[in-house]
């Protein structure tokens, strides 16, 4: 059967794998692989999300290493734009493509109806073989032999699911907004993907990450489907164990479970955090009642404030002239010394954002 686990030690032992239980002292490129890749929906997101993990973590440690082709921001998890080291992409690469080609069949729908996939590939492969193209410019130039489709379509298609492609820097680095532009791989990383097209190792990476977990798991982290037989054929080699609702869970064999009564100092977590997108049964993180305010129309998910391990309230840092504010909203009630701590950390957390700014920070905790 196995030892059964409860919901906080769940708890702990995620926020240890990932970094959040207390910052950790080792190199940023570590890092970012025990997390196996970080939200990069947005370019800033992956520098919070770090900063909240690492001690003494630097806006420039991270970008230097997207100059050097050490990390690099590409379309992986979920067909979304995730932060990676350069050996985790040649290397996991090839076991996702089945999720991305999910992903643009899903999303595409008709749109990608009796397209000649091999001849659009092809075609991109070569212009981003002369040179970077953006993401609108590479569509625009993709219909000019396709005048009857979608150039945003056709983008998505190569660039989001199909190419294996990477943006080119300062794309992706702290403040570029969205205006990056890609790259073959081959041409930025010196090769291609090479790694093994089957899954074993992705859900063995995101058991060190996140686990203990489950099939349903890694397919809500990954996009992939089909996952529950890797497990069938892992499961001589991975610890057994049960949630407290009976579910079977699994784990590294030589990986430690956290002490559930460990203290949890708060976080702050950028848009989309793969915390919370990791797990079929997110309330080892988030109460389920709680999941409306932070997971918005349009997929949407908030940046979010961890106090005691758990998501209890959300945040957004504006800027106005010389000014820049961050406004914490708590969920339920927060005793004192925990809203303290909470405008300690985010006090912090406004002087990292607005750095070299010359801006005044202020702190509102609003809410609980």
């Amino acid at each position: 059967m196995g030892d059964t686990v409860s919901r906080r030690v769940l708890n702990r032992t995620a926020l240890e794998r990932q970094l959040l239980l207390r910052r950790d002292k080792r190199p940023v490129a570590e890092a970012v692989e025990q997390l196996v890749a970080l939200q990069a929906q947005t370019p800033n997101a992956p520098y919070v999300g770090l900063w909240s993990r690492l001690e003494d973590f630097s806006k420039d440690s991270l970008s230097a290493l997207m100059e050097d082709r050490a990390v690099v921001r590409a379309s992986m998890l979920r067909a979304t734009l995730q932060l990676v080291t350069a050996r985790d992409f040649l290397r996991l690469r090839p076991a996702l493509q089945p999720a991305l080609s999910k992903a643009m069949r899903g999303f595409m729908g008709k749109r990608a109806a009796d397209l000649d996939l091999d001849a659009l590939v092809a075609q991109a492969r070569a212009l981003l073989a002369e040179r970077p193209y953006g993401y609108t410019e590479l569509g625009e130039a993709l219909l000019e032999d396709r005048p009857d489709r979608d150039a945003s379509a056709l983008a998505y298609i190569t660039l989001r699911c199909h190419l294996p492609v990477v943006q080119k820097p300062p794309g992706g680095t702290w403040g570029s907004g969205s205006s990056a532009t890609y790259v073959n791989a081959a041409e930025w990383l010196g090769s291609e993907p090479v790694g093994d097209d089957a899954p074993d190792a992705l859900v063995l990476r995101h058991l060190a990450a996140f686990g203990p977990g489950t099939a349903k798991d890694v397919q809500t982290w990954s996009g992939l489907t089909g996952v529950a037989s890797v497990f069938k054929r892992l499961r001589p080699q991975l610890r057994v164990l049960r949630a407290e609702d009976g579910t079977e869970l699994f784990d590294l064999a030589d990986a430690r479970l956290a002490d559930g009564d460990s203290p949890a100092e708060p976080r702050f977590l950028p848009e989309w955090d793969n915390l919370l997108l990791s797990h079929a049964d997110r309330t080892r993180i988030i109460a389920d009642e709680d999941r409306p305010k932070v997971f918005r129309p349009g997929a949407r998910v908030l940046p979010t404030v961890l106090v005691d391990g758990f998501v209890q309230g959300v945040w957004n840092i504006k800027r106005a002239r010389s000014k820049a504010r961050l406004t914490v909203e708590l969920f339920g009630s927060t005793p004192k010394r925990e809203r303290d701590a909470i405008a300690r950390e985010g006090e912090r957390l406004v002087a990292f954002a607005a750095e070299g700014d010359e801006a005044t920070v202020d702190v509102v905790v609003a809410g609980g």
